[in-house]
């Protein structure tokens, strides 16, 4: 296959960069980026998919900044709303797969059990509703899309949670971190892995899924096993924060763990436990 991948630079693309190195399929991969392809503007994706006959379409692009976006709707909406329409319509009409990347944060995060994907949106940010504004766009412009909502993603590449907190380790003797948020954190090149079996499949079932690695925890309990297995739990304490006493210009739901089992039935994607990722990238960085 020839393949686009936009947001190349992100922490999804560049793990994808990752697992098309070490593929075997014999695809043409394209990585762009802003500079390369602008997602905002739908004559130039038609141009580029056809110039370069491509059949699949992974869009990792989005306004990621989940506090800034409070400020910067416009611009939010133009990446996370309209972009993913603009590819849709594109991939509609030139026959080409599509995965649409989304968020845990369609959800308010008040249900307390695992989402599923017939559970209702409901999100209570700009970014979440944004991004659910895309999937809700995406669908009604092909119906042949999928949509896989993440959550908690981290990866060597970029700026993250892990990142941060090796950086914060290194620096501090103690830092706090909220307890009362909980999910599930995501390796990126797990996630990378699973988008590349999914569009290898035969079988190709639109609609929406859920990824995220399994098992749960809080942002607490994140950074202490960050701490711990980058040798940082003598020289740093992580310390237990209420999400009041950590205020933020956007609300993060309390509670967003995905369950996975569409996923795991329709695609036979095997899903890692967090913390053996968490031990995986820690050895990268």
């Amino acid at each position: 296959m020839n393949i686009l991948v936009t947001g190349a630079n992100g922490q999804l693309g560049n793990e994808l960069r990752k697992v098309a190195a070490q593929s075997k399929q014999g695809d043409t991969w394209f990585f762009t980026d802003v500079a390369e392809l602008d997602i905002c503007d739908e004559t130039a994706i038609e141009l580029f998919v056809k110039s370069n006959e491509i059949e699949c379409i992974l869009n990792c692009a989005a306004y990621t900044n989940v506090n800034g976006a409070e400020s910067n709707v416009e611009l939010c909406d133009r990446l996370n709303h309209l972009a993913p329409g603009n590819l849709a319509r594109v991939a509609k009409s030139n026959y080409c797969r599509l995965v649409h990347i989304s968020t845990d944060y369609v959800f308010n995060g008040k249900h307390y059990m695992p989402y599923t994907e017939d559970d209702e949106p409901c999100p209570n940010s700009v970014y979440g509703s944004t991004k659910l504004a895309g999937e809700q766009l995406v669908q009604a412009c092909y119906p042949q899309a999928i949509i896989i909502r993440t959550a908690w993603l981290y990866s060597s590449f970029g700026n993250n949670f892990v990142k941060t907190m090796i950086k914060l380790g290194q620096e501090r003797t103690s830092v706090g971190v909220v307890f009362d948020q909980i999910g599930t954190p995501t390796y990126a090149f797990d996630l990378a892995r699973a988008i590349d079996k999914i569009i290898h499949s035969v079988a190709w079932v639109p609609g929406i899924y859920h990824y995220s690695d399994e098992g749960v925890c809080s942002w607490y309990d994140f950074a202490k096993a960050i701490h711990e297995y980058a040798g940082l739990s003598e020289k740093c304490i992580v310390r237990p924060l209420h999400t009041v006493d950590y205020p933020t210009p956007a609300s993060r739901p309390p509670y967003s763990v995905l369950d996975k089992t569409k996923i795991k039935n329709i695609y036979g994607v095997v899903v890692p436990h967090w913390t053996v990722s968490l031990k995986e990238c820690i050895k990268e960085l």
